[in-house]
């Protein structure tokens, strides 16, 4: 069973800048996407993310680039499961869903996490309560979504969709990365998951969008460097510094900080506003997650 700390002041200082950090992410992906085709703001995305992991690695000796073919092997399906799939879903969704539904949505990605996890690892059973969130997250899902949308199909539904097919995708990565890197300084492993998703990602954008374009307006440049470099690097360092203080039950908390983040600065900065149904969707689907993290402390 996951290991539940006490949590700081430190801690949920921390946490929260993560929400912060990750909430925004949703605005600046969504702003980059006004300029830039989807797989090339992903390119963007795992591409300048890789450089500076690789480039923090090496300036804090956290570790050596491993030569084993098998660790390559499993970075390349973490890449594809953690960034390549996720991240494409998740900006084609929000060319024509809300930034802040697009958050609600993501956080699904615990919901389905505690599921795999319970498929998977003996030591992750469904318990009563964590059966009991994920019924309430499935159905704080459902009422985000809409019932119109589950009535008939269009580019709306099928964004929504789109969104949690990667956060299913992020789930099974979570699985992964537990069965194959979690020898693997947390570092390197994001270091080497990035170079992975890029060498799978360029070829698919190359194919797709053609050759990248780097004039760019500045306001696309400041979105990308964001997303990039502080919201998925900066974020992943942040991530293990948490988790190393908070402990993987209170780190599910930061999903319920994402969403109202992303919320606020879709109205602000994109003038976009939501219907009553998400809001209500996502009181349940926090009730669900809180119901998650209760479950994870021992008994």
């Amino acid at each position: 069973m996951n290991e539940q700390k006490h949590l700081s002041l430190r801690g949920w200082t921390e946490l929260l800048l993560l929400g912060l950090i990750w909430g925004a992410s949703f605005v600046s992906i969504r702003v980059a996407l006004d300029t830039l085709p989807v797989m090339t703001s992903v390119l963007h995305r795992t591409f300048w993310a890789m450089l500076v992991l690789w480039l923090v690695t090496w300036i804090g000796g956290g570790g050596k680039v491993p030569s084993v073919p098998r660790v390559w092997g499993a970075f390349l399906v973490m890449g594809l499961l953690n960034n390549v799939i996720p991240f494409s879903l998740m900006a084609w969704g929000q060319l024509y869903i809300d930034t802040g539904l697009t958050a609600i949505l993501n956080a699904a990605t615990a919901i389905f996490g505690v599921l795999i996890a319970a498929v998977f690892f003996r030591d992750e059973r469904l318990t009563k309560n964590r059966l009991l969130g994920v019924c309430l997250g499935f159905l704080g899902v459902s009422i985000a979504i809409g019932a119109q949308n589950f009535l008939s199909f269009s580019l709306q539904s099928t964004a929504q969709l789109a969104v949690l097919a990667g956060t299913v995708s992020y789930a099974c990565a979570a699985a992964w990365a537990r069965q194959t890197l979690s020898h693997l300084p947390p570092v390197v492993a994001a270091a080497g998951m990035l170079t992975a998703s890029t060498v799978l990602v360029l070829p698919i954008t190359l194919a797709v969008d053609g050759v990248p374009s780097l004039a760019l307006p500045a306001i696309t440049w400041a979105a990308i460097g964001y997303y990039a470099i502080v919201a998925t690097a900066g974020a992943y360092l942040l991530y293990y510094r948490v988790l190393a203080m908070a402990g993987s039950g209170n780190l599910m908390l930061v999903t319920l900080v994402i969403p109202p983040v992303a919320i606020v600065l879709g109205a602000l900065l994109r003038e976009e506003s939501l219907p009553p149904n998400a809001f209500l969707g996502f009181a349940v689907l926090a009730i669900g997650l809180l119901v998650l993290n209760r479950s994870s402390q021992p008994n």
